[in-house]
């Protein structure tokens, strides 16, 4: 891999992954997986893409963390090797946890404070493609859903779009189960809507609000084979994106206002 995305997330988790070695009572729980999702009509980038991402998510005495590393191949119509890469590491801290009370209330379960930091790959000339983000979020417990949180962000850019203002996003995660036969149908997905636009358009770091919607809908065939329920799952992710990137649409020679379906298969350890 020619990127730096994968050892700067697993290193920033790795000092907290080894905690239960020392404390045994940190780590609460975790699930990892790996996704193989193979897509066309993507915009902006490349029609065509494979992509195997990695995933890790875990449950902690001081709150959650998620992170993720995105490989993805053009299938080498896009650059020197038709590669690139994409990774967010989340930790959120929970207040309820670390202050030892219980600030649930109505369908609130929980109130966090929640950061992310985005990589992708650097420019060219070397310029990174980072973002940081941090707010407050909460958990809720709605009825039918196995989990659903909602964030709040704000979003600053660094980098090649380092000279933009910020801006702010809110991102509802979610998940649920639906039995069907002998087995289940898995429905989450996430939700990334950046409210205002940010920069100037006459500098050349101008970014748009856009709305990044991506759902799953995943059959549980480890069940249906009875294999292992909830070790392997095949279905499609839906991807739409208006103004991709930040990218205003219509505003360059070539569409960035994406729509597309993938098929995926996601195996989970």
């Amino acid at each position: 891999m020619h990127s730096k995305t994968a050892p700067l997330c697993l290193a920033l988790a790795g000092g907290l992954l080894a905690a239960p070695a020392m404390a045994g009572d940190l780590l609460h729980w975790q699930n990892n997986s790996l996704t193989y999702l193979y897509g066309q009509d993507y915009k902006v980038d490349p029609d065509t893409q494979q992509t195997v991402t990695f995933e890790h998510a875990s449950g902690w005495a001081w709150g959650d963390m998620f992170f993720f590393v995105d490989n993805i191949w053009f299938n080498g119509v896009s650059g020197s090797d038709g590669h690139t890469y994409y990774g967010e590491f989340s930790p959120r801290l929970s207040l309820g946890k670390v202050s030892g009370r219980d600030l649930s209330f109505g369908p609130v379960k929980d109130v966090l404070i929640g950061a992310t930091y985005e990589r992708g790959e650097s420019s060219a000339d070397g310029v990174p493609n980072q973002n940081y983000l941090l707010g407050p979020a909460v958990d809720l417990e709605l009825p039918g859903f196995d989990r659903f949180a909602l964030n709040f962000y704000y979003r600053k850019p660094d980098g090649s779009t380092g000279r933009a203002s910020g801006q702010w996003q809110v991102t509802p995660t979610w998940a649920m189960t639906f039995p069907v036969g002998k087995s289940d149908i898995l429905f989450d997905g996430f939700i990334d809507w950046v409210v205002n636009d940010a920069g100037s358009k006459s500098r050349g770091d101008f970014l748009s609000k856009n709305l990044h919607i991506v759902p799953q809908i995943k059959y549980d065939l480890g069940k249906a084979l009875d294999y292992a329920p909830g070790k392997l799952y095949v279905g499609i992710e839906y991807d739409y994106w208006s103004n991709k990137y930040g990218l205003e649409d219509g505003s360059l020679p070539f569409k960035t206002d994406q729509n597309t379906f993938s098929a995926i298969v996601k195996a989970h350890f």
